[in-house]
């Protein structure tokens, strides 16, 4: 290009020492220019205009590839596979664990709830078997406690004995009643009607076959029966 044009003003160098002499006539000086100097240019702005208008009308449009479904699709089966897994874990494995459990802790509590009532059970018996001791223990206490039932006689007739009387009234049914509460005392007693001119019923708590025994049982009788001890032969 730069040679091409160094030949251009070579030729007009030329075309103006030409013009520079007699041969001009006086007429002006015209500039020269080339006709394919002049159609190059044209033809290199041309080509550059059209260059810049299809470089300026072009443009790259990507093309978007439509997304894949695949992520949410797998995302879906995992929870689905999840779901089923969990339920199939509660239905067959937790639960009958559970229950298993349960019926274990039942029978656990029923075996305890059985142990207690039992030792309960004992309890009261041994209990009851303690307090029935007792009871016959008291009762045998006082058993050895109280005395024989004393037994109470009425005289008939006269024996010729010497009796430690202990009481005497006109009302039979008074000495009755006192030979009554010592009999309940275990003592056993005689009655002795009234006889001769003496109108009185008497109680003897011993008979003896001489005066002097039956006074010193009198003496000994005293404390519990007071003074009024005394013999009688009858």
């Amino acid at each position: 290009m730069a040679k091409r044009k160094d030949k251009d003003d070579q030729a007009n160098e030329n075309l103006n020492d030409g013009n520079s002499g007699e041969d001009n006539f006086g007429l002006p000086e015209v500039e020269y220019k080339p006709l394919e100097k002049q159609e190059e240019q044209n033809v290199e702005e041309s080509t550059y205009k059209s260059e810049e208008t299809v470089r300026e009308s072009y443009s790259y449009t990507p093309t978007e590839e439509p997304k894949s479904n695949a992520p949410v699709i797998i995302a879906v089966i995992i929870g689905l596979v999840l779901i089923v897994a969990g339920y199939l874990i509660w239905e067959y494995v937790y639960k009958p664990q559970k229950a298993e459990k349960a019926k274990k802790e039942l029978a656990d509590q029923k075996a305890r709830d059985k142990a207690a009532k039992e030792k309960a059970d004992r309890e009261a018996a041994e209990r009851a078997a303690e307090e029935q001791r007792r009871k016959d223990a008291e009762a045998a206490a006082a058993l050895a406690a109280k005395p024989a039932i004393g037994t109470i006689e009425t005289l008939s007739s006269r024996s010729g004995r010497y009796y430690v009387v202990v009481a005497s009234a006109v009302d039979g049914d008074l000495i009755m009643d006192y030979a009554k509460k010592l009999s309940a005392k275990g003592t056993s007693t005689r009655i002795i009607p009234p006889f001769g001119k003496w109108k009185f019923y008497r109680l003897t708590v011993g008979d003896y076959d001489s005066y002097a025994t039956a006074q010193t049982n009198a003496d000994s009788a005293k404390p519990e029966f007071g003074a009024g001890a005394w013999v009688i032969k009858y």
